[in-house]
């Protein structure tokens, strides 16, 4: 079976396109890029950060390529301490929603592991591309701020 790649974000900001103020996109784009420059500071507790606009992405020269305005703001993060780690971090959220999705004005989280891909085992998440520690995150239009308050107060009872 052949390998699709998915670069995230021209889907993402046309969603929104329509209903928000024509500023708006551009400040999903702002706070991803926002959140991802400041994850290098939580480094201590994941042990993955995967975002296409990271010079250091596999997938950074197709944003560069198709996305030159930016990407979007979702991050991938995987947790130290794998499925259970995850789970604790997700559960300490207090902004942040856990949706299934990773698209809507507010601040999202998936746990794909124990969400959407659930009925599999971790031998079969690591052939479908998903760790069992990964947390999709999807910056809402809060306060980068308060987003960034909540990942370290949910962080410190990991």
């Amino acid at each position: 079976m052949g390998r699709r790649v998915c670069v995230p974000g021209g889907g993402y900001l046309r969603l929104f396109a329509g209903w928000l103020h024509s500023h708006s996109p551009f400040s999903y784009v702002q706070y991803g890029q926002l959140l991802q420059r400041t994850m290098h500071l939580h480094l201590g507790h994941f042990g993955s950060l995967k975002y296409p606009g990271l010079p250091g992405d596999r997938h950074h020269a197709l944003a560069e390529k198709y996305l030159p305005g930016g990407t979007c703001g979702v991050v991938s993060l995987g947790v130290k301490g794998g499925r259970e780690a995850a789970s604790r971090f997700m559960a300490g959220l207090k902004l942040a929603s856990i949706a299934t999705h990773v698209a809507d004005a507010k601040t999202c989280v998936l746990h794909p592991a124990s969400a959407t891909h659930r009925q599999m085992n971790d031998e079969e998440l690591s052939a479908a591309g998903i760790s069992p520690d990964l947390v999709r995150f999807s910056v809402g239009i809060e306060d980068v701020n308060d987003i960034l308050f909540d990942m370290e107060q949910a962080l410190a009872g990991v």
